[in-house]
């Protein structure tokens, strides 16, 4: 029999409210220990809650969820106490004093959940997901995996390969009779080629890492050219130091803002040039140099004709009385002009949107992703053989993947690793 577990699920205090969650076989009769008579299921009652030795703890309001429609599959308890840490402490002491209950562990709530079926893995992965969320579209995305959109997308997949596999074992139980396997195969091989590409277009998609990732945007140009006033007008605050001097910025800084739900990786370089005899200086442009190797996007302040491949030009300090008028392929930008810093950001978001396509429902984590590769070049493979058998397996390897996105076959050291990602009371 499982322990009883409970934990604050509400973020510990001090606060207003604070919620304790108690969940497992001993759960009610916790409650009556400490909450006194029977209470009606899913019903707030307000009782004053006591130790075991009867002294008053807190005055509470008290709700009571027979299992196994609950949270966790399981009778659940939950106390909704003041949120002071005193109140919490002696609550969380009688509970602990009482036997066969015990604090919870990490994620505990939600492990429970799934190994009594209230959640598949997926939907754990995005309640995950959706604790950690920080943009907008991280919000959505992670929303619709919780609510079980990847998990009715790879049931209605292993249904429809379930089919073609019942369908392969019909058409090996009458293969003795004149043509009927090969008009199946040829029938089945169109089934599995439709799902194929249906999973194909899913596998086209950003992961949720790359939405976490954000789009990384790199300013670049030579020393002196405005980079670092830009960095800081884009940020709106001052990050970088700004000088006259040219060469202030000596090495690579980065800053995070969001815009539009998205995530941008802010990038400010050393300036670049032919030739240095500072090494200082020259470390900070070859470290300029990778950060223009991985960025999304550049923003190049300087000679149009040296940018690099797909830049977006800029011509900053457009309003200096003795610059030139911006080139036309360059959009014109200055500190102190914020319709100029706007109009940038506003480029910028829709390139972003290019290389980030907003999310518009659950997105794939680069590990489920791999899973989905690996069941999509099975069933890829199932097209092209010519053996109802050697198909049978390919669908088969394409099941095994496809099923362990729901935990069917998830191991202990993965069911681990991510329930680390919860805090003690969810």
């Amino acid at each position: 029999m499982n322990d009883t577990i409970f934990a604050v699920s509400s973020g510990r205090p001090p606060a207003a409210i604070a919620v304790l969650r108690v969940s497992g076989p001993a759960a009610f009769t916790a409650m009556y220990r400490l909450a006194g008579a029977s209470i009606t299921p899913r019903k707030a009652t307000l009782r004053t809650i006591r130790d075991p030795a009867g002294a008053p703890l807190d005055r509470a309001l008290v709700l009571a969820f027979p299992g196994p429609t609950t949270a966790t599959g399981e009778d659940l308890v939950e106390f909704h106490l003041h949120g002071g840490r005193a109140v919490v402490a002696a609550v969380e002491t009688a509970l602990g004093a009482l036997p066969g209950l015990r604090p919870a562990v990490a994620g505990e709530f939600t492990r429970r959940a799934l190994e009594n079926g209230r959640l598949d893995l997926a939907q754990v992965q995005g309640l995950a997901d959706l604790l950690a969320a920080e943009t907008e579209a991280e919000r959505k995305s992670a929303f619709a995996a919780a609510e079980g959109e990847i998990s009715r997308a790879v049931a209605g997949w292993l249904s429809r390969i379930s089919q073609a596999s019942a369908q392969i074992e019909a058409a090996l139980d009458y293969s003795d009779e004149d043509d009927v396997a090969s008009s199946d195969l040829s029938h089945i091989t169109a089934e599995v080629a439709d799902l194929a590409s249906e999973i194909a277009s899913v596998l086209d998609r950003p992961t949720v890492e790359r939405l976490r990732e954000g789009v990384t945007i790199v300013l670049a140009g030579p020393p002196n050219a405005g980079k670092s006033s830009l960095f800081n007008a884009l940020l709106a605050r001052d990050a970088a130091i700004v000088t006259s001097q040219a060469g202030t910025t000596r090495d690579t800084l980065e800053a995070v803002v969001q815009r539009g739900g998205t995530a941008f990786v802010l990038i400010d370089t050393a300036g670049l040039r032919q030739h240095t005899d500072d090494a200082i200086e020259r470390i900070g442009m070859e470290r300029a140099d990778r950060a223009i190797g991985r960025a999304d996007l550049v923003l190049w302040l300087g000679d149009p004709g040296k940018a690099p491949d797909g830049a977006v030009l800029v011509h900053a300090r457009a309003d200096a009385p003795d610059r030139a008028p911006a080139p036309t392929n360059a959009l014109a930008t200055a500190v102190n002009d914020p319709a100029s810093i706007a109009a940038l950001w506003t480029h910028l978001q829709q390139r972003a949107a290019e290389i980030i396509p907003a999310p518009s429902g659950a997105l794939l984590h680069r590990e489920q992703r791999e899973r989905v590769i690996r069941a999509h070049v099975s069933l890829t493979q199932a097209t092209v053989e010519t053996d109802l058998l050697l198909m049978a397996e390919q669908l088969r390897t394409a099941r095994v993947d496809l099923a362990s996105l729901l935990g069917v076959d998830a191991t202990e050291a993965m069911l681990d690793a991510l329930f680390a990602r919860f805090c003690v009371g969810k």
